[in-house]
């Protein structure tokens, strides 16, 4: 096995580790803001922990990577699919899911994201020429204090 080096933040090169770092920044070094080194090495034990234990992975089907080491992944599905069946048979899944060919909320959270452009950190929405249109898709944080 060699050791080779690829070019820093270029993910074309190294597209895992670019996402894995991407991951750590934005979920756990600057939310939880280390004020030393023994403080951010708690905070990232803690984030791996969590990433591997607990938090699901949309590359690998909405499952932690843990059950995939496990090889839980068909069991995992399997519980999933009984439990949309009997929600579907019972009536609290909303009808225009049920009908819907993906089977609901994520397949049509899909279809609208696929609709929209992504500049910056906001989405907007495309129009029929495929250009982003002037009304950004923007969720702006709500403040207590201020009067709506």
């Amino acid at each position: 096995m060699t050791h080779v080096r690829t070019s820093p933040y270029y993910p074309q090169s190294n597209g895992k580790v670019e996402r894995w770092h991407k991951s750590l920044k934005s979920e756990c070094i600057r939310p939880g803001t280390p004020l030393s080194l023994e403080d951010a090495r708690r905070l990232v034990e803690g984030f791996v922990e969590h990433y591997n234990n607990v938090r699901l992975n949309s590359a690998i089907g909405y499952i932690t990577p843990k059950d995939v080491l496990a090889r839980r992944q068909q069991e995992i599905h399997a519980e999933r699919d009984r439990k949309l069946e009997d929600a579907r048979h019972s009536g609290d899944y909303p009808a225009a899911a049920a009908r819907s060919p993906g089977g609901g909320r994520i397949t049509s959270i899909r279809r609208s994201m696929s609709a929209c452009r992504t500049i910056g950190s906001a989405r907007f929405p495309l129009s029929r020429n495929s250009k982003p249109s002037r009304n950004p898709v923007v969720a702006l944080p709500t403040n207590p204090l201020m009067p709506p």
